[in-house]
């Protein structure tokens, strides 16, 4: 997207991630639901977020948590009724927010009756909406493998052939390359676009097209990023998005993207997809065997990557901004060092990411706890797990006589259950989020960490924060649409870059670390008005949005000089972050 170009309303949007089985249960048996997110809306709306994104609601036996789907055009009882999510959808927009479905259709349940048809028999008119091989030398087609762990290939008796489940066996493959089939999804989701939906995020859409010849080939590695992709992006565009697009926000989660990718997904006269997920900074802690290797990307490394994202996007495209969601670790024990239930530096962490993150030209999406800062889980036995990819990888490293010990510790640090505890809502604990027994353990210090002693915190409430980091968005061209680069990009602790918009500036500085920050010289002389800052000494300064900066100037002329030298920032604290207007022209 060019300065030339009429922005689209997203790019001034923020959108909030619900995992509903998490977010609040207002009838009791222990699992977030439609009601419960009802009862909160309030909540969203005080933050001021602009697109509410659900995580999968669908009928489902839960085999993933929702997004194994059986019927996509109901709710799973354990949510609601078709009645109650109109409803919801209904107070959503009567709040000027909007609604975002998370659309599964790379895959669907093995109980989704499509594909009960289908493994029934090869002479079913549906058996082609999947995708199936025969043995090759008495074993699976080629050697790809299940996202979960193991094959990504299950036998099924009755018509003696493998099919695909690049997921959980329960999750088969659907053959995108079966028009029929397309069909049946574009019909499927113009009925929800019809009853009022404001967009889809849809999971893994970049594998949905298979190469046909891997699929037969044993050494074959080959399954995502196909262009025939592009071909059926282009036509649900035409089928589904192109009458209603302007109101509309698509977004496709593409593990593998490369910027090239994504520019061809996101560009608007490619009439596809309006942005994507990238997967390039959460993967630079990834171990050289499997995501639960732990070990901490340097902040070199996440700077550059989100950088490059930034450069490469910046004429053609968008870029979703995100740190956490419902697969991730939580942003402040991953990307800062903030252990479970722990408050040393909490407050300053959660903010400090949030000001780096919203800062960049985007979307930026916030996922469900990040706005009160909750950390990481603190679970200590395998029993308070629940994820299939967390308990598949735990059988599995202790069949191989890995201690039960250090695989613990490992998906502590990085199991998607991190990120899937309840929300606490009140000091009280469980019973804030259920009248029952919650589904999964609450999060480490839930009495502590929550949203109403959070919300009552004053100038360290991570809340208030959010709030007006997104009322900056809001009012803030320089934010919204601004040219970004990058600054001091080989700093092991200061993440520092510029925005601008024609003569119009700011400079975001940012110290990811535990220790104080001395603030290069170069960067101090370029540094005017306060605009934002996450610690209490610039409090006075950081009153309101972007517009407000004249009068932060003169509060900052009316403090007089403090020992911490507040105009010319010599020393950053451990996790503080700041924006500023730029004084003068950078040096060409």
């Amino acid at each position: 997207m060019t300065d030339s170009t009429v922005p689209a309303w997203w790019t001034t949007a923020v959108v909030y991630q619900i995992y509903p089985r998490s977010f609040a249960d207002g009838n009791g048996d222990g699992i977030g639901d439609l009601r419960g997110i009802r009862g909160h809306l309030d909540h969203l709306q005080d933050l001021g977020v602009d697109v509410v994104w659900l995580s999968p609601i669908y009928r489902s036996p839960q085999a993933d948590n929702g997004y194994d789907i059986s019927d996509y055009e109901d709710i799973d009882p354990m949510f609601g009724t078709i009645d109650e999510f109109d409803t919801l959808l209904g107070e959503i927009h009567a709040r000027g927010m909007k609604l975002m479905m998370d659309l599964v259709v790379n895959h669907t349940s093995d109980e989704h009756p499509w594909f009960q048809a289908a493994r029934s028999s090869t002479k079913n008119p549906k058996h082609d909406w999947y995708i199936w091989r025969r043995p090759i030398d008495g074993a699976e087609p080629n050697r790809w493998r299940s996202a979960f762990g193991g094959p990504a290939w299950a036998w099924n008796p009755p018509t003696q052939e493998y099919f695909l489940h690049m997921f959980a066996p329960q999750q088969p493959d659907l053959n995108w390359a079966n028009p029929a089939m397309r069909d049946a999804i574009y019909t499927m989701m113009n009925r929800w676009l019809d009853r009022g939906v404001d967009g889809f995020r849809m999971d893994v859409i970049d594998h949905i097209a298979k190469d046909p010849d891997a699929l037969i080939d044993p050494s074959s590695e080959r399954y995502v990023m196909q262009p025939q992709a592009h071909d059926y992006l282009r036509e649900m565009h035409e089928r589904v998005f192109a009458p209603r697009q302007e109101a509309l926000l698509t977004v496709g989660e593409m593990p593998g993207v490369t910027i090239e990718d994504a520019i061809r997904f996101t560009d608007p006269k490619r009439h596809e997809l309006d942005m994507v997920f990238q997967f390039e900074h959460v993967d630079l802690d990834r171990g050289p065997d499997s995501k639960f290797d732990n070990h901490r990307a340097p902040l070199g490394a996440l700077k550059r990557s989100l950088a490059r994202w930034q450069d490469g996007l910046a004429d053609r495209g968008w870029n979703s901004l995100y740190l956490g969601n419902h697969d991730q670790p939580r942003a402040i024990s991953r990307f800062g060092t903030v252990p479970p239930g722990s408050d040393r530096l909490r407050y300053e962490t959660a903010t400090a990411l949030a000001t780096a993150l919203h800062l960049h030209r985007g979307t930026p999406y916030i996922y469900q706890g990040d706005e009160i800062g909750m950390t990481n889980a603190g679970f200590t036995t395998i029993d308070d797990y629940r994820d299939v990819e967390t308990l598949n990888y735990y059988r599995s490293q202790v069949g191989r006589g890995v201690p039960a010990a250090t695989v613990l510790e490992a998906i502590g640090f990085r199991s998607r259950d991190n990120a899937r505890t309840p929300i606490p809502w009140t000091g009280d604990g469980a019973s804030s989020f259920t009248d029952g027994v919650p589904w999964i353990g609450m999060a480490a210090a839930a009495d502590r960490i929550n949203v109403a002693d959070d919300r009552a915190a004053g100038t360290r409430s991570v809340f208030e924060y959010y709030r007006r980091l997104i009322a900056l968005r809001h009012d803030s061209e320089v934010v919204r649409l601004g040219a970004f680069a990058l600054l001091e990009p080989d700093h092991k602790q200061l993440w520092a870059f510029r925005r601008c918009r024609g003569a119009d500036a700011r400079i975001v500085l940012v110290n990811c670390s535990d220790e104080p920050c001395p603030v290069p010289d170069a960067l101090r002389a370029r540094l005017g008005p306060l605009v934002l800052g996450n610690l209490q000494r610039a409090e006075a300064l950081t009153k309101g949005p972007d517009d407000a900066d004249a009068a932060g100037a003169e509060s900052v002329e009316a403090a007089g000089p403090r020992a911490d030298d507040v105009l010319n920032v010599g020393i950053l604290a451990p996790w503080e972050a700041r924006v500023f207007r730029e004084c003068t022209e950078p040096d060409k």
